[in-house]
Order: structure tokens, then C-alpha cells, then sequence
């Protein structure tokens, strides 16, 4: 297997790969009428005729054997153009996402308002890995967390890109064998229609691990997901759709990075009276959300005032119920998105010639405010997309039925802006205070991300409203009075 690095990957040529593809196509062409002219010509005038005998039996097998090296031939030369023609889509298809994002990476991100980001460096790590990092500037703040999880964002995705390529070039590799066969004078072993042969089994194996899956078993599943055809994709779907989404196959592949700069760094200036005195505040807002029932409020609190630091997991089905913006937002995102996908899976349908298709689907990334009191206080402004897979099946009509499975996903850091301030218990609460709690080490701020339960919706016809959630139930939220009390 070759490993590619990143420069590999960027500096790739695939012309003569395009060239080789083709030529094989020729090839097949060619061999084809070969085929047909031997078994309409000498196969069918070999078996007309009218001879018997020692010589004439020997002839006829003779033909009939030369004819089957005709045929032999003509699958072997097929395989392997099919082999090639999907590893030149791949290849480019993942050449091209790596330089877009590499583009992306060095010019930061200037329209993101107050202030732009810094330029990403990207280079070659070890071990295929690769690394990216800000380009230094003169900010005396120094690299703020959104921009440490920008550049690890790219580190991750271009990382995954470049193993991806070399997962293309193995399963090539062991196609093109197959299909030879190691034996120059005998054509025709396996045969294969795409890479999808090569790359279902090994699909099924990581998706039977389902929840047991780690994260790099995780992150080569979702590459093989993208990589299988619409049909194959179908299949596994059928029969693991429980562990694929254990495993987390609909997790967001977009960024999820910090809307803002943060606090700053942690811990770095000593802590004051009046930093202590807004400490103990805090911890006397938390008690008091528990008691008016602003729970959520009251836990993502605590735990910034815990001081771990630790990723908090959403409960967005809660979200989901509490909250009309969110809704809303979620709603809105789908339904503009809802022609689209519904017209790319019809045409993976007609190209399979009818066969149920399954093709994953993600809206970009949506920022939004809680109108909800509760979650209002405990993340204020967050983003928002969803992610799932649009499903085409004929109907007992005879006609394709389109289908929606999605998930609403939200994610955040918690954290104070300042120059913003809240009303709290009567009081005007300022997130330059609240953030000083942060620098001085008095609590710590955290990522917050989640996952909505499996919606279903039906896309036969123009857009409609999606689905209201069901309501999860308060057990453990505002029913369970006093249980975030750990910070206090």
C-alpha cells in the first residue's frame, strides 16, 4: 500500500491515469466486437458444421475454447477499466477537496465579523498526518481558541483526505490483482462492476463495531460511506442502519469551531477579591436557576465554574421541544435544501436503473439565538445544521418514493464576550466579569455539542413543514431540583 502525505496528495498528477482509463475503455471496445465476431463467425459456423470424427472434435473444442479466451478476456478488460475509471473519479474528487480547502485554510476567514481570522499554514506531517497552524501575528492576545480549532478542523479533514487517497490507491491495488489473476496466459477471475467489491467488506466489518468503534475505525467508515455507490451504500444501510448510527456515520463533517474569540487563555492573570466575589455570585445564579426551574442555565454554570474544561453533550431533543427559534432554524434549513436532494437521489435512482439508493445529505452550518428562557442562559447564540440520508425506493405505484432521515446537530463554546451583559435575578451580570473567571482561573470554559434523535420525513412531494419532535420528557431537567450543584 502507498502512503501517500500531503504533498503527494497536492502534487498528484492524474493525467495518465485519465489516459490509461481511456485507453481501457478502448480496450473493452475493442475486444468486445472481438467477442461478438468470434461467436456469431467461427463459434456458430464450428457448430454447424457437418464433419465428425477424431479431427473434427478436437476442432470444435479447440474453438469453443479459443472462444472462451475471447470472453475471458473481455470481463478482465472490463474489471479493470472499471477499476481505474472509479479510482480517477476518487482521486480527483478528493485531490480537488484538498486544495479547495488548503485555498481555504490560507486565507483565513476576512469576512467573519468583529475581526477576521488569521491565516492557516498548511504543511506535510509525519506518517500521513498533516499540520496546520496559524500564521503568526501581531495580536497581543495571542491565537484565540476559535483559531486553534480552525487549524485543527483542517489538520483533521486534510488528514482524513490524504488516508482516504491512500485507501484508494491499496483497494486498487488489490482489485487490479484480483482481476489478473498472477497468470499471464489464463484471463478472467474476479471481476468487479466498481471498487465497491473491494471496499464492502471491509464497510460491513467496521459497521458491525457500532458504538465499540474508535475514533479512527470511526473516521474510515464515514470515507468508506462516501466511497461506496448509492446501491452499496443501500445494502449496508439495510442491514446495520442501527450500528452505522452508533457509530456515528451521521456525525457533521463541517466546522465546528467557536463563533468568537473567547476569553482568551486560561489561568494567566491572579484572581482578585472582586473576581472571587463574581465567583461566589456565579455560584448563587446556578442555585437560583435550579430553584426557578432554568436548569440547563444553572448546569452549563456549574460546570464552567467546576473548571474542567471537559466537552458538555447537548440533550437538543430538549432543545428541540423548549425552543421555537431552533425550530424554526432547523425547519427553514431543511426545506430549502429539500429540491435539491430529492432531484440528486432521483438521479442515482435512474442511473441504477431502479435500485433503492441511499445519499447522504448536510446543511451548511447556521448560526441562531435561543428565544427560551432556560437555554437563553445556558448557550445564548449557538450553531445549528443537520445531517441524514435521502432514501429512493420504488413504491407499490411503480413510482420512486423519496424519503428523509436527519438530525438536528448544535454546537458551541461556552464562553463570555465582553462588551455584552445580561440581566440576572435583577442584576446587569457582565461577560467581561464572567470571562475574567476564565484568565484567572476560577472556571474554564467549555465546548457544548449535541445530536438530535432520527427524524423522519417524506420528500414525494414540493416542500413542506418538517415534523414537530416529540417531547423526551422532563426527567432529570427541571423535575430533579438542586441536581447541578457541584460547582457549589
Amino acid at each position: 500500500m502507498t502512503e501517500f502525505s500531503y504533498s503527494d496528495l497536492m502534487e498528484l498528477d492524474l493525467e495518465p491515469l485519465d489516459t490509461a482509463v481511456s485507453d481501457w475503455k478502448a480496450m473493452v471496445s475493442a475486444l468486445d466486437k472481438l467477442r461478438s465476431d468470434v461467436y456469431d463467425g467461427l463459434v456458430a459456423k464450428s457448430d454447424m458444421a457437418r464433419w465428425a470424427g477424431i479431427n473434427a472434435g478436437v476442432t470444435k473444442d479447440f474453438v469453443r475454447s479459443t472462444a472462451k479466451e475471447f470472453l475471458d478476456l473481455h470481463a478482465e478488460a472490463e474489471s479493470i477499466y472499471n477499476i481505474l475509471e472509479d479510482a480517477h473519479t476518487e482521486l480527483s474528487s478528493i485531490q480537488k477537496q484538498a486544495k479547495s480547502l488548503t485555498d481555504k485554510a490560507n486565507a483565513g476567514d476576512p469576512d467573519r465579523l468583529p475581526e477576521a481570522d488569521p491565516g492557516l499554514m498548511v504543511t506535510n506531517g509525519v506518517n500521513g498526518k498533516v499540520n496546520v497552524a496559524p500564521i503568526c501575528t501581531d495580536d497581543p492576545r495571542g491565537t484565540s481558541q476559535r483559531t486553534k480549532e480552525m487549524a485543527q478542523w483542517y489538520a483533521d479533514t486534510l488528514t482524513s483526505l490524504v488516508a482516504h487517497a491512500s485507501e484508494i490507491d491499496a483497494a486498487v491495488t488489490r482489485a487490479l490483482k484480483r482481476s489478473h489473476g498472477n497468470d499471464p496466459h489464463n484471463a478472467g477471475h474476479a471481476t468487479y462492476t466498481s471498487l465497491d467489491e473491494d471496499q464492502i467488506p471491509r464497510a460491513t466489518k467496521l459497521a458491525s463495531l457500532g458504538s465499540d468503534a474508535n475514533d479512527k475505525q470511526r473516521a474510515e467508515l464515514r470515507r468508506l460511506w462516501i466511497s461506496l455507490s448509492a446501491e452499496a451504500r443501500t445494502d449496508l444501510w439495510k442491514e446495520h442502519r442501527s450500528d452505522l448510527l452508533a457509530a456515528g456515520i451521521l456525525s457533521p463533517q463541517v466546522k465546528q469551531v467557536a463563533v468568537d474569540r473567547g476569553a482568551g487563555a486560561y489561568d494567566v492573570e491572579s484572581p482578585s477579591l472582586g473576581d472571587y466575589k463574581i465567583q461566589a455570585f456565579a455560584k448563587m445564579m446556578a442555585a437560583g436557576g435550579d430553584v426557578i426551574g432554568n436548569t440547563d442555565a444553572a448546569h452549563n454554570m456549574d460546570h464552567y465554574l467546576r473548571g474542567t474544561g471537559t466537552p458538555l453533550q447537548l440533550d437538543v431533543d430538549r432543545m428541540l421541544t423548549d425552543d421555537e427559534k431552533l425550530r424554526q432554524v432547523a425547519d427553514q434549513e431543511v426545506e430549502k435544501k429539500q429540491a435539491e436532494w430529492r432531484q440528486q437521489a432521483l438521479d442515482a435512482y435512474k442511473k441504477s436503473d431502479g435500485k433503492t439508493v441511499i445519499i447522504p445529505v448536510e446543511t451548511t452550518p447556521k448560526s441562531y439565538t435561543h428565544t427560551d428562557r432556560n437555554w437563553y442562559l445556558a448557550i445564548g447564540s449557538a450553531t445549528m445544521n443537520t445531517t441524514g440520508v435521502v432514501k429512493v425506493e420504488t413504491g407499490h405505484d411503480g413510482k420512486p418514493n423519496v424519503s428523509l432521515d436527519y438530525q438536528v446537530n448544535v454546537w458551541d463554546r461556552y464562553n463570555w464576550d465582553p462588551g455584552k451583559s445580561t440581566k440576572i435575578a435583577g442584576s446587569d451580570v457582565t461577560d467581561a466579569d464572567m470571562a475574567r473567571l476564565h484568565t484567572t482561573g476560577l472556571a474554564k470554559e467549555f465546548d457544548m455539542r449535541g445530536s438530535g434523535s432520527i427524524q423522519h420525513h417524506e420528500l414525494n412531494s414540493k416542500p413542506a413543514e418538517l415534523p414537530e419532535p416529540a417531547d423526551p420528557g422532563r426527567d432529570g431537567t427541571r423535575t430533579d431540583i438542586g441536581r447541578n450543584g457541584d460547582a457549589r
